[in-house]
């Protein structure tokens, strides 16, 4: 069964939805903080990439693989989450909330082609315009307030 239907299903007897996001970042070239959004394939709205969790895998770990396919960049997921948040995600029976836990991936390479290439376009950005570029409020807080002292996390990160 899909993973759309299956969530439909939790979403429809009252069970939490959850999805895992990853939030690209790099330094550039003056040492300030950028992060990267890419466009959703039905709207072309700015987001990051996210996803359903999968079997087998951490929450990090499926962050990480989503970051590959839906933005084209490779590098470390961190351990800890930069935070969660909410979002009412559009299925073709109607809507479902959905709490996201998001992860920063610090980019060490970005691919000239990846798996969604074709369907999605991808810009470097500041905390700050790229919170202005998204919809969901949630996220654009989180993004907002990131920093680069956020970034020091002693834990081991998962390439």
């Amino acid at each position: 069964m899909p993973k759309k239907k299956k969530a439909l299903r939790k979403a429809e007897k009252g069970e939490r939805i959850t999805q895992v996001a990853a939030i690209p970042f790099r330094l550039n070239e003056t040492g300030e903080l950028e992060v990267m959004l890419v466009t959703s394939r039905g709207t072309r709205r700015f987001i990051v990439p996210k996803g359903w969790p999968m079997k087998g895998k951490s929450a990090r770990h499926a962050a990480l693989i989503e970051a590959r396919e839906e933005a084209g960049v490779l590098g470390k997921a961190l351990k800890k989450p930069a935070g969660t948040y909410c979002y009412w995600k559009r299925l073709s029976t109607g809507f479902i909330n959905v709490e996201v836990t998001a992860y920063l991936i610090e980019v060490a390479e970005e691919l000239a082609a990846w798996q969604e290439a074709g369907a999605r376009q991808r810009a470097w950005l500041s905390p700050a315009d790229a919170a202005m570029l998204i919809d969901e409020p949630e996220l654009s807080t989180l993004v907002r307030n990131l920093t680069v002292a956020a970034f020091d996390q002693p834990e081991e990160a998962l390439t």
